[in-house]
């Protein structure tokens, strides 16, 4: 079987490393595996991660503004590398690629990784899009929900595969942790709040430096992994709270589970979201997690069991949570095993995978 995942791009994105990770165990299961970018940068972050995992990388780049010629364009490649499933991810790709795939009888599946907001016209051609798939996947129930209220898909094409991870990855010591420690020159002893996400507006850092700067001190930290557009926003609000002293902003990190190993809890304070790869890691690294209530995070998170969950925007009601963790180490410990479990029982991406291609083969594909 030959499978071709289209992306708009193979900049560093959650539904970039989902389908690194999938492509990657579909590499191991024997199966040839291609990524294709409609970007026109030939210099993408991610390319060579691709290809390291064995995944051939091509680009059909998508011409600025409606382009007509992008579905023939496509189906040619798709010809070429005789590919039987047409795997797109998110919006631009679902357009463009399910006339391609149709043109040459390949296989169509669609995998939505979170909410969106589109126009008028774009939101017309996803839903026509949907007509031709074989099958669209929702990362979360909430997503599901979502596809079905926006009628992006007729409901018997829709199903629901959650997110998965490379959960030995997110395996710590005592030495990595205090290396990591000392590398952000945070006390052995100091209590550190961290995200790791990119600088977008809906992951709302803002929030989460308005929420802990009252807790910072020399004692207290707050840790912030990534980079994106609002970086220089999250920058301001650091230096409007006057806590520049005791946060760290390093950028782009390609050692997150190193980043996690240097925190006591990790915060998710996103306004929207899907099933975010970096909560999952975060529980696998055995952090308790403190996350807004929105997308799939409630039917991942079991309120005060396996994590914590605050109304979305809410600085004063994430604050109190981590006041609470702080004075009640017992009460994190616990949660965070219950996390850590759950997140290495259902959301490895040795599972993720298995689901996918037991998909494939439903629909028709050969193997």
């Amino acid at each position: 079987m030959v499978i071709a995942h289209v992306l708009t791009s193979l900049h560093i994105g959650g539904g970039e490393r989902v389908t690194l990770d999938l492509a990657s165990m579909q590499v191991r299961r024997g199966y040839r595996v291609l990524v294709i970018s409609l970007g026109d940068s030939p210099d993408e972050p991610l390319a060579d991660a691709f290809r390291e995992r064995g995944v051939s990388v091509l680009r059909v780049v998508k011409r600025s503004g409606l382009d007509p010629s992008l579905p023939l364009r496509l189906a040619l490649c798709f010809r070429r590398n005789r590919v039987d499933v047409v795997h797109m991810h998110n919006r631009l790709p679902l357009i463009y690629g399910v006339p391609a795939a149709r043109l040459v009888g390949a296989i169509a599946v669609h995998t939505r990784h979170g909410p969106r907001s589109t126009g008028a016209r774009q939101h017309h051609l996803v839903r026509m899009a949907g007509r031709g798939l074989h099958a669209y996947v929702a990362v979360s129930e909430e997503v599901r929900r979502l596809a079905l209220t926006q009628k992006e898909v007729s409901p018997r094409k829709l199903s629901v595969i959650e997110n998965g991870i490379e959960v030995d990855r997110f395996v710590s010591s005592p030495e990595i942790r205090r290396d990591s420690r000392a590398e952000f020159g945070f006390p052995a002893d100091s209590w550190v709040v961290g995200a790791i996400g990119r600088f977008a507006p809906e992951k709302d850092f803002p929030l989460l430096v308005r929420a802990v700067a009252p807790l910072l001190g020399p004692q207290a930290y707050l840790l912030i992994g990534g980079d994106g557009p609002e970086m220089s926003a999250v920058r301001a609000e650091v230096d409007a709270q006057g806590v520049g002293a005791f946060v760290r902003l390093p950028g782009a990190r390609n050692d997150v589970p190193r980043c996690l190993a240097a925190m006591d809890v990790f915060v998710l304070s996103s306004r929207m979201e899907g099933l975010p790869l970096s909560v999952l890691e975060g529980m696998a690294a055995g952090l308790p997690l403190v996350a807004s209530a929105v997308g799939g995070l409630p039917g991942l998170v079991t309120d005060g069991v396996n994590g914590f969950l605050f109304p979305s925007g809410d600085a004063n009601a994430l604050r109190t949570r981590l006041m609470s963790l702080r004075e009640h180490p017992a009460q994190a410990a616990s949660a965070a095993a219950l996390g850590s479990q759950l997140v290495r029982a259902r959301h490895s991406r040795e599972s993720m995978s298995e689901q996918y291609v037991k998909l494939y083969a439903n629909l028709g594909a050969g193997t």
